[in-house]
């Protein structure tokens, strides 16, 4: 399955479950990259626009963009009380965003699926000058308490691909490469509290994961079911996560 189609059936779990981005990453574009309300920003690979509502809830017009139909209505619907909130079809190779239109080319947990070149010398067309590029990431702990070793391990067990596609294989050279004239990086505590339920769409939202139809599905429910019942505290557990924000004048 191709880069745009793998989260089709995917994105109840991904509206619902998947983290939100720490207040201290808007005001990361605020104090260090002069981020205004009257600013515009493309969201590439903007999925179902929990990135994009953090920029349209500070008053920012916001372009999102979008190769996945099913993303795209689920976007619609999830943003659909913000005027200022525009999506359309496109990848981050292609946006078809006019040239020079753009304030804030951002992209959050969708990088690692862009062809880099090609997406560099796209963003370079629709940023305005002085205008900022930001890759964002919510990036899992792994190592940091007993659950988040076993929940890795879990992963790791079950996982079709998970060793492939996980966004922490991108490393600093590459980003170096990207942004060519340097980069700046922020780092942020977030963290997520889910009941089983949450948990489980929480991982059932990646694309790693296997659906129901495969047979690897209710042994991995079951592990799923022990180790939330081994660390949880009355009824809930946390998923902790380092929120990173790399960025660069482009």
């Amino acid at each position: 399955m191709n880069a745009v189609e793998r989260f089709s059936n995917r994105v109840e779990n991904y509206v619902k479950y998947r983290p939100d981005y720490p207040p201290q990453v808007l005001d990361v574009f605020r104090d260090r990259m002069n981020l205004q309300k009257s600013s515009i920003v493309a969201d590439i690979g903007a999925g179902t626009g929990i990135s994009s509502k953090m920029f349209l809830e500070n008053g920012n017009f916001v372009c999102a963009v979008e190769p996945n139909a099913t993303m795209r209505e689920a976007a619609k619907e999830f943003l659909k009380d913000f005027p200022r909130f525009r999506i359309i079809e496109g990848t981050a190779e292609n946006t078809n965003l006019p040239d020079a239109s753009i304030d804030f080319v951002v992209a959050a947990q969708a990088f690692h699926w862009f062809d880099r070149e090609k997406t560099r010398a796209e963003f370079r067309r629709v940023l305005r000058r002085n205008g900022y590029a930001a890759l964002i990431w919510n990036e899992r702990q792994l190592d940091t308490n007993d659950f988040l070793r076993e929940y890795e391990n879990l992963l790791r067990k079950y996982g079709t691909d998970y060793e492939k596609v996980r966004h922490d294989n991108i490393e600093e050279k590459i980003l170096q490469d990207f942004f060519q004239a340097g980069f700046e990086r922020q780092t942020f505590k977030n963290a997520q509290t889910v009941d089983f339920e949450g948990l489980k769409g929480r991982m059932l939202s990646a694309s790693y994961i296997p659906t129901e139809a495969d047979a690897a599905f209710e042994p991995m429910i079951a592990d799923l079911r022990r180790l939330f019942a081994k660390y949880a505290e009355s009824g809930k557990i946390q998923i902790l996560y380092d929120t990173n924000v790399f960025y660069s004048r482009f």
